[in-house]
């Protein structure tokens, strides 16, 4: 008996010991792709209308609902949840950008229309980002992530000349509660993303 209390120990405390070395990893992972070591992959671009030749335009959107700063007691300090600047990692074929979007506070219904749980329903900060870049067309290696979750994805993505295409990361948050619920207060567990093309009209 003693002998499969002290396995059941080993066993926990190993799982313990894989969950630090997974986060340590991707935090130097994170670190890694948030400094550029080139300048000449892409540039950020606001207008509208047709994507000039040998270019490709590029739209990321991504959100993310957070808790209020201060909402659970024993939060570490530096926590970027409910706080301004909360950061998006963007790193193609080297090159690294850190968008910081401010919040704002958003009440959502706790249940969907059709009766299902809502995973963003109550009160908490929503970032919104909307981004467009362009770049050269062909193939290309994203690094996408959060830093204030220590969540880092890795692909591949392909685009066509003079062709606009949107990248879109929708959140995926942990379970929480009683009843196991998806919930934003329970923190992002990972993104589900898309990638599709925009054909002009």
């Amino acid at each position: 008996m003693k002998r499969m209390i002290r396995y059941r120990l080993l066993a926990v405390v190993g799982l313990a010991l894989a969950g630090c070395a997974s986060n340590a990893s991707r935090a130097e992972l994170i670190k890694d792709r948030s400094e550029s070591n080139r300048k000449d992959v892409f540039i950020e671009v606001n207008e509208k209308g047709v994507v000039p030749k040998a270019y490709a335009d590029l739209v990321i959107e991504a959100s993310i609902k957070t808790h209020a700063e201060g909402y659970y007691l024993f939060e570490p300090r530096d926590s970027l949840h409910g706080k301004p600047d909360y950061p998006f990692l963007l790193n193609i074929d080297g090159q690294a950008v850190i968008w910081k979007i401010d919040g704002r506070e958003e009440t959502a219904p706790r249940y969907t229309p059709s009766g299902e749980k809502n995973p963003e329903g109550g009160t908490g900060i929503k970032y919104l980002l909307r981004k467009k870049v362009r770049l050269a067309p062909g193939s290309h290696r994203v690094s996408s992530g959060l830093p204030g979750e220590s969540y880092i994805s890795e692909f591949a993505i392909t685009l066509k000349e003079e062709r606009t295409y949107v990248l879109a990361f929708e959140p995926v948050y942990r379970w929480q509660g009683k009843k196991r619920s998806l919930l934003f207060t329970g923190g992002l567990r990972r993104y589900e993303r898309s990638f599709t093309e925009i054909h002009p009209e």
